[in-house]
């Protein structure tokens, strides 16, 4: 029995959750060099919790951090896609996109893939005006993607949610407009 995927790029395959994702993430999740623009690598019960917070936004709104498969292989990767953010700024509540891929994913090109096609479903299927994206300003890999998927950079915060991690908490804000026909 094959997967089915709410839409494909290229060389991806974007879908919601499945438990046996849960222990793929989870790998991921741990990766050190994978979150270290993060505060703290999540334990195993606050990766399900985000699953399942993933499982409900598809529910509702019909997008999340999709899970990623690559399609030549099958293989988990890690996620890209669209989530709601609320936490307390002057530009929330908002779509942003995000991804998370494990390392050995890394410089293939995915991520920016990936963000494109997700920036595409939003636009197309899901009438979604303008998206966000968020990075701590030291994340130089990420912003390079928002920058390549044809982001706009609008300005530099305070992320509240980092305000005491002193390295990341000074955070980049970029934003895609869907543009009128």
């Amino acid at each position: 029995m094959g997967v089915t995927y709410l839409f494909k790029s290229e060389r991806l395959g974007f879908r919601n959750w499945i438990p046996s994702d849960i222990e793929k993430l989870v790998r991921i999740n741990a990766d050190k060099e994978v979150m270290q623009f993060f505060p703290a690598l999540p334990s195993i019960q606050e990766t399900i919790a985000f699953i399942e917070r993933m499982q409900t936004q598809f529910a509702k709104k019909n997008y999340c951090y999709f899970a990623v498969d690559e399609l030549a292989s099958g293989t988990f990767i890690g996620f890209i896609g669209l989530s709601d953010q609320t936490y307390d700024s002057d530009f929330t509540p908002h779509t942003d996109i995000g991804w998370r891929l494990r390392r050995s994913s890394w410089s293939r090109g995915y991520a920016t893939e990936g963000a494109k096609a997700c920036l595409e479903y939003a636009k197309q299927e899901l009438n979604i005006p303008e998206i966000f994206a968020v990075a701590s300003k030291v994340n130089l890999n990420s912003i390079n993607v928002m920058e390549k998927i044809g982001m706009s950079y609008v300005k530099n915060f305070e992320h509240p949610g980092l305000k005491h991690n002193a390295s990341l908490k000074t955070c980049v804000l970029y934003r895609y407009k869907k543009r009128s026909n």
